[in-house]
């Protein structure tokens, strides 16, 4: 029996979670050390080690969907590579390149950009942490698998007979007939696994785009009707998608900011603030997008929420804004020039507010003219010679931040099985 075709994808997820990451080159075959090459712009196919080594085209379309299109392995790969760094770097980069392979005479290949969502969506898949893309599509081969194991087992069809005379014959005894006749009367009995697992792929792309066709006409204005408290109920509980987002959490960019990309991890996860610049930080400085995940008990209790922590709106879809539930923020009103809502108070009646600065100091006069919509915290200064075995009292203050964060969201309408309510 033939082995199945290999997939791009699967070969690069795989890659990664081996730590042994594929090698670009610029021939099909590997085995020579000219051939390897860490040029995108230059190497033509991509080449997997490990027991079975295969190398793909870096042209050849994966099963990852962009506009409708797929994407090449070369854009796939490249997206990857510059996971840790920030858009207008990844996107400066991809122009590059682009223009490198122009120059090489491979006007046809160029490097497709990837927006906000589709390159986060990509790269939460390849490192493991999601079995599902909504992005990625299924493979046949899968469904296919399913079904022949079905009809094996006797799931498809209701009756299977077993074959014994062809066992008989391999094995040179010789079935009496009538035993025969009892075997092709027998019903193949199934388990519940059998039984229930169906015969469709469960790429169910399709029904999600009949889905938003359907909520997009539920979202029409009826007819005049007296709206009432259990219509209201209703349409509410119609808007709330079947999946709950992530929600999104702003830090400010300016380098002033006790609290950036470098070391906002270590101080919302572990509760110990540590600064900015420092050694200890670790290598989270060049991120652009973290994760951090926190149980709001008064939401849901079983079911932790992972929060997207980014520095920039920049490849902020409009539907983002409704996800955001708390800005960072050192009173400089130029961060918000980019955002949906650029005056402040419109900002901090749609998101938390939250100010950290130094315990001792005097809160931005700005800051306190927001009102109520934003939260001041403060930490302890940072003492070099106790360093983090000092930092016992910011664990308080983290906790005070989440609460302010859990009653803003849960106003707001955030519950265990959708996002907030949209106004």
């Amino acid at each position: 029996m033939a082995n199945p075709p290999r997939d791009p994808l699967t070969s690069l997820r795989r890659s990664i979670a081996s730590n042994n990451p594929p090698i670009p080159t610029t021939s099909p075959d590997a085995a020579s050390s000219e051939s390897v090459t860490h040029n995108l712009g230059v190497a033509t196919h991509l080449h997997f080690t490990g027991p079975e080594p295969h190398s793909f085209s870096l042209d050849t379309p994966t099963r990852f969907i962009s506009s409708d299109n797929p994407v090449d392995l070369r854009s796939i790969y490249f997206a990857w590579q510059q996971k840790d760094v920030n858009i207008p770097v990844y996107i400066a980069s991809a122009q590059k390149l682009s223009d490198e392979l122009g120059s090489t005479g491979r006007a046809g290949s160029k490097v497709q950009n990837l927006v906000f969502a589709e390159r986060l969506d990509l790269i939460t898949w390849l490192e493991g942490a999601s079995d599902e893309s909504e992005y990625i599509k299924g493979l046949e081969s899968d469904s296919s698998a399913a079904k022949s194991a079905q009809v094996a087992s006797g799931a498809l069809g209701g009756v299977s007979t077993v074959p014994s005379g062809a066992a008989g014959a391999r094995s040179g005894k010789q079935i009496d007939p009538r035993l025969q006749e009892i075997y092709n009367l027998e019903r193949k009995m199934g388990d519940r696994n059998s039984i229930l697992r169906g015969i469709k792929p469960t790429d169910f792309s399709h029904i999600r785009k009949h889905s938003e066709q359907f909520f997009k006409d539920r979202k029409k204005p009826a007819a005049a009707a007296p709206a009432t408290a259990t219509t209201t109920s209703l349409a509410s509980r119609d808007k709330k998608p079947g999946r709950r987002p992530d929600p999104i959490i702003l830090l400010s960019p300016s380098a002033s900011s006790l609290l950036r990309m470098s070391n906002i991890k270590s101080f919302l996860e572990s509760g110990t603030y540590i600064p900015p610049d420092s050694n200890l930080a670790g290598s989270s400085a060049t991120a652009n997008i973290l994760h951090v995940s926190r149980l709001l008990p008064s939401i849901d209790n079983q079911r932790a929420f992972r929060f997207i922590l980014v520095d920039t709106p920049e490849q902020f879809k409009p539907d983002y804004w409704n996800r955001v539930v708390a800005v960072f923020t050192t009173g400089q009103t130029w961060q918000f020039k980019s955002y949906k809502w650029q005056n402040a108070p419109d900002l901090f009646k749609n998101a938390l507010g939250i100010y950290v600065g130094w315990r001792g100091e005097d809160v931005p006069g700005t800051v306190k003219g927001w009102g109520r919509g934003v939260t001041s915290a403060q930490v302890e200064k940072w003492n070099p010679q106790q360093g983090v075995s000092g930092r016992w009292r910011d664990r308080e203050v983290v906790e005070g931040i989440w609460d302010r964060v859990e009653d803003s969201m849960r106003s707001r309408g955030w519950s265990k099985d959708g996002g907030p309510v949209e106004k």
